[in-house]
């Protein structure tokens, strides 16, 4: 029986049945275990399309790449040439970053990108390129090549990408000789080109008619050819600044056919007047750091629709703004003339001016109608002029209703104006020659929340009982640089930052600070205090006071400060 039992077990069965095997059971060459998805050694593919080899030090192209990669981040490495073969096999990609390589020219292929076909996104950026691929995918969207050495485009560098819409070569050594007058043709939905940065010496022809930004700062254009701006009707911003432009540079239609132009830049050049011919749609002008000595109203006719003008540091004497020079401009709201030789406040400005700064003139006069024509003056900014005590007219600021921001920094006041516009919320008097403060130039300027009197010749004696009466919704009064030898009493109860330092104060009484139970902040540097010369109870009743300096004096002062009040228990506590 034995026999025959054993004989049945070493039979072979029944062939399996198609479709019964188990397929839970591994089978041979077969793994419990998922096959890893393939991925660059170091490198992460946090999805079956994305490879990121972003900062790995790496000096070769990694191998092993998917054929599924569509975005690949190989920037902040060490590679210096890009394998035909390795990128010929990733004809799927859509973004492809190199930002920040050693790639060369010689490293790149001519065919480098040829078999890309999907390639949206390129940055080559901060890279050792000296001339540009001759060939790019027609597919492309973005190309950044900023930051390289390239001297050189080719007709398809650029050309020939309907798609494209952002090029980026700022920072780079391209002159006019390295740009092919097709550098863009068959390109027309390009809307960003920067080319700042480079060696142009005039603008460049035949620039895309789509264009919406266009950046040539930081060149050495001294002339716009007449007609190269004249298809760019979409463009709407325009920068120009850091260049060699002069009058000469430019004529009345440079500007006139940029029907949507609403940003123009031409600061940092050599225009001695404003261009002609700007157009209607122009909000913001920066004609900054050029050597213009007047401003004619016929040269801003046609900018009516004018924001913003910036004139600071031109050649603007006496008679550089005459009267009626900006009565185009009714829209304007921001007039910059900072560092220029006015000698008064420009008469005839527009009625809906917001801000006016003038720092850094020589206005020595304030008459009572040099202000009238602007009541709707937010901002005014009169630092460092020669204006005199005795000729600012107690009605100059009468109209200035909706005020709220004064500079008098820098003059020679020796007393407060009169008639300060009771809108006011920061109003600055530092470096003047302030020697006394009284209650009735303050009156009534119960909003006003900065007030700054550094660097005056202020004593406690000078300052006139009830003089912060009014102020009761300061919150930063800096008194520092002054002559004062101890804390003025009756200080706003709103105050929550004092500035003292830099005073001969040589005592804090107990009672110093009782009048501003709200003080947060006190700066007592550099004045002549001693660790016995500050009464022990002079912050008690300040629970908010969290800074005090004293540094500077002739001993270490150490100020323990009070307790923090405790808070309450949270709601739904024990």
């Amino acid at each position: 029986m034995w026999p025959s039992l054993l004989l049945l077990l070493l039979l072979p069965g029944p062939p399996p049945v198609a479709g019964l095997e188990d397929a839970a059971f591994p089978h041979l060459g077969e793994s419990l275990q998922p096959l890893p998805r393939a991925c660059p050694l170091r490198c992460s593919c946090p999805r079956v399309d994305t490879v990121d080899c972003d900062g790995l030090d790496l000096r070769v192209f990694p191998d092993n790449i998917t054929r599924a990669a569509q975005h690949l981040s190989l920037q902040n490495n060490q590679l210096q040439e890009l394998p035909y073969n390795e990128l010929s096999r990733l004809s799927g990609l859509r973004t492809l970053n190199l930002h920040n390589n050693l790639i060369s020219s010689e490293g790149l292929p001519d065919e480098a990108f040829e078999s890309l076909t999907q390639l949206q996104h390129l940055c080559v950026a901060h890279n050792k390129l000296s001339v540009a691929p001759q060939f790019l995918p027609r597919s492309l969207r973005v190309a950044d090549l900023a930051a390289n050495q390239v001297m050189e485009i080719f007709p398809l560098t650029f050309g020939e990408k309907p798609a494209l819409r952002s090029v980026y070569l700022h920072n780079n050594q391209l002159s006019n000789a390295g740009l092919p007058p097709d550098a863009f043709r068959g390109s027309e939905a390009i809307a960003t080109l920067s080319l700042s940065n480079n060696q142009l010496s005039y603008l460049p022809p035949s620039l895309p008619p789509s264009l919406e930004r266009l950046h040539l700062q930081n060149n050495l254009i001294s002339k716009v050819p007449r007609g190269a701006l004249s298809r760019q009707t979409q463009l709407r911003e325009l920068y120009l600044q850091h260049n060699q432009l002069t009058d000469s540079g430019l004529d009345a239609t440079t500007f006139s056919k940029l029907h949507s132009l609403e940003y123009l830049d031409l600061s940092h050049n050599q225009l001695t007047t404003v261009p002609a011919g700007l157009p209607r749609t122009l909000a913001i002008l920066h004609l900054g750091r050029n050597r213009i000595r007047q401003v004619e109203a016929a040269r801003l006719h046609g900018a009516r629709g004018l924001r913003y003008l910036l004139l600071q540091h031109n050649q603007l004497g006496s008679s550089g703004l005459p009267a009626g020079a900006l009565r185009p401009l009714r829209g304007l709201h921001t007039l910059h003339l900072y560092g220029n030789g006015l000698d008064r406040v420009p008469p005839a400005l527009p009625r809906r001016l917001r801000a006016l700064v003038l720092p850094h003139n020589h206005v020595a006069a304030l008459g009572a109608r040099d202000l009238v024509a602007t009541p709707g003056l937010t901002e005014l900014n009169l630092a460092y002029n020669r204006l005199a005590s005795a000729r600012v007219h107690h009605r100059a600021f009468r109209r200035l209703r909706a005020l709220r921001s004064l500079d008098l920094a820098g003059n020679q006041l020796t007393r407060l104006p009169m008639g300060l516009p009771t809108g006011l919320r920061t109003l600055q008097l530092q470096r003047n020659q302030l020697r006394m403060l009284e209650p009735e130039p303050l009156a009534g300027l119960d909003q006003l929340r900065e007030l700054s009197l550094a660097h005056n010749r202020l004593r406690v004696g000078d300052i006139g009982p009830g003089t912060w009466h009014e102020l009761q919704a300061l919150q930063m009064l800096d008194l520092s640089h002054n002559e004062l030898s101890f804390v003025p009493p009756d200080l706003p109860e709103a105050l929550e930052e004092l500035h003292l330092e830099g005073n001969r104060i040589g005592h804090v009484g107990p009672e110093a600070f009782l009048s501003t139970p709200r003080l947060r902040a006190l700066f007592l540097r550099a004045n002549r205090l001693h660790m016995t010369s500050i009464a022990a109870e002079a912050f008690l009743g300040l629970p908010n006071l969290r800074v005090v300096d004293t540094a500077g004096n002739p001993e270490q002062v150490l100020i323990r400060l009070p307790p923090t009040t405790p808070r309450g228990p949270r709601a739904g506590g024990p």
